[in-house]
């Protein structure tokens, strides 16, 4: 998720280059952007501020990205996300507002269930990725991307008026509330201390409200953009630093800023919106096939679906695919070549991966290029080195299904 840019930061002793999305890079002066309840809480642990999205956030705190990256998959880290667009959809006819607007089968999910979709337009495009969940207050709630939220927001309200004109049941609420991500393999047994639901009946994608560590009134959804299980917490704001700060009092539970949560979803083979996917790339292009729901398939009535439909049973020009490479960390823009020399493609993100120590990316390349095991060269520097298209995720995921 989130919008495109690039930003070079000093991370301990080394030069990382991470795909970050920022917004209007470091030309943003502090006093300017937006800031979330956590804003002090993330000044008093040492947190390396940077502009994203029109918001200011942690880069990384005291400790290094390789470590505060490793924590999060061997034990549990807490990332703040209260800059993504929270939106409430509700009325009769809020399905039907939701489904003329994405390409998933909105319709079909259970009372608290969720789905990542994508917002396309009419020439198959992909306008944001976002998280759907039918709640069961009778609304659906929507997290999509922060550098998106005036482009969401307009897309959505222009909808609900639109319908309303000719006498639909459908309305919007922006939600204020804060966003906490608990992300790691031990996150659940760190909020199982603190509600009495039993999380074990909580599955990946599946979202309840109630009360954490004492805070009444908040959605806790296992989801997360990690790879690992883990949960995102919509929050009242006023009680945000409360929350955060009790969740830090476990030992097990670590601060982690952009640098790390941007190189654990590359691992993870998951899209950073405006470098992996978007308004020129089609779900199929950005192997997202997955996300069209079957009976949207059928209708084609979805935005976009002429162009898109006949793609899944035809050939399209480009895909997006991993790369494992060896030399130099490769970076976005960075051109791929077929072994005679030809360029092929482009790298949309990579970095070296802390998991694995070797050199992961994932960008497009022609079709026919695209086949797991096919031997590719990608210039870095003006220079050529060897890469292999590899299957994502680089690093095995580890969402927690019912048995």
């Amino acid at each position: 998720m989130h919008r495109a840019g690039s930003v070079v930061a000093w991370l301990g002793s080394r030069l990382w280059a991470a795909p970050l999305t920022l917004s209007r890079s470091f030309s943003c002066t502090q006093d300017s952007l937006r800031r979330t309840p956590l804003y002090d809480l993330h000044m008093g642990h040492g947190g390396k501020m940077v502009a994203f999205a029109g918001w200011s956030l942690p880069l990384q705190y005291q400790d290094s990205h390789i470590n505060s990256h490793l924590h999060t998959r061997h034990h549990c880290s807490l990332f703040d996300v209260s800059h993504m667009l929270q939106t409430k959809i509700f009325g009769r006819d809020r399905v039907k507002l939701m489904e003329s607007l994405v390409v998933g089968d909105i319709a079909e999910l259970r009372p608290n269930q969720g789905t990542l979709s994508l917002f396309t337009n009419e020439a198959g495009g992909i306008l944001d990725d976002l998280i759907v969940t039918n709640t069961s207050e009778e609304h659906l709630y929507v997290v999509s991307n922060a550098g998106c939220r005036d482009k969401d927001l307009a897309l959505m309200k222009n909808k609900v008026r639109e319908l309303q004109n000719i006498g639909h049941d459908v309305g919007l609420e922006v939600v204020e509330n804060a966003l906490l991500a608990l992300q790691g393999p031990t996150s659940a047994q760190v909020l199982q201390a603190g509600v009495t639901d039993d999380l074990k009946k909580l599955p990946f994608m599946t979202s309840a409200v109630m009360e954490v560590f004492g805070v009444s009134g908040c959605r806790v959804t296992r989801c997360g953009y990690t790879g690992e299980d883990g949960v995102e917490i919509s929050v009242p704001a006023s009680r945000a630093v409360h929350l955060a700060m009790t969740l830090l009092e476990n030992p097990e539970v670590k601060l982690a800023g952009l640098a790390a949560r941007d190189s654990l979803r590359l691992e993870a083979g998951l899209c950073l919106y405006g470098n992996d996917i978007d308004e020129h790339t089609t779900p199929v292009e950005g192997s997202l096939s997955w996300t069209l729901g079957k009976r949207r398939r059928a209708a084609m009535d979805f935005p976009g679906a002429e162009v898109i439909v006949p793609q899944l049973k035809g050939k399209v020009p480009r895909r997006r695919v991993g790369l494992m490479c060896e030399g130099a960390p490769v970076r976005a823009h960075s051109p791929i070549l077929s072994m005679e020399g030809t360029v092929i493609g482009t790298v949309t993100s990579g970095c070296p991966s802390p998991s694995l120590k070797k050199n992961v990316a994932m960008g497009y390349v022609s079709s026919q290029y695209s086949r797991p095991g096919t031997e590719v060269l990608v210039e870095v520097r003006r220079k050529q080195q060897a890469a292999v298209v590899s299957k994502m995720p680089f690093v095995p995921t580890n969402y927690y299904t019912l048995k």
